[in-house]
C-alpha cells in the first residue's frame, strides 16, 4: 500500500513536500527499492500526467518539463518512501497528485493528495 501525504494550501511561490510510503518498506511483499518510483498529477477531466521519476536505486531522475528547476523527487528506501519537493508552486499546479510504483509490467498508485496554489 502506498500512502501519499503532504498536500496542502500554499500561497503562489510557496513550497510543499509531498512523501508517499510503502507500508512495511513493501509493495504486495517485493521490497520498496526494486520498485522505481514516480509522481504523476491529474486534474478534473483531464488525462493524468508525469512529473517526476527516479529509478530504484535514486541514480536516474527525470521530470516533465513543467516541473524541472523547481521539483525534486528523492528516495529513501530504508524508510521505504520517496519524496516531491516541491518549490515555486504556481496555481497551475492546483491539483491532485498521486505517486506510482512500478516494477516490470506492474503498476502501483496511491490515493492521492491534494494540492492547491492560491495565487
Amino acid at each position: 500500500q502506498l500512502v501519499e501525504s503532504g498536500g496542502g494550501l500554499v500561497q503562489a511561490g510557496g513550497s510543499l513536500r509531498l512523501s508517499c510510503v510503502a507500508s512495511g518498506r513493501t509493495i504486495t511483499g517485493r521490497t520498496f527499492s526494486t520498485y522505481h518510483m514516480g509522481w504523476f498529477r491529474q486534474a478534473p477531466g483531464k488525462e493524468r500526467e508525469p512529473v517526476a521519476y527516479i529509478s530504484w536505486s535514486g541514480g536516474v531522475t527525470n521530470y516533465a518539463d513543467s516541473a524541472k528547476g523547481r521539483f525534486t523527487i528523492s528516495r529513501d528506501n530504508a524508510k521505504g518512501t520517496v519524496y516531491l519537493q516541491m518549490n515555486s508552486l504556481e496555481p497551475e499546479d492546483t491539483t491532485v497528485y498521486y505517486c506510482n510504483a512500478k516494477r516490470f509490467s506492474f503498476v502501483y498508485w496511491g490515493q492521492g493528495t491534494q494540492v492547491t496554489v492560491s495565487s
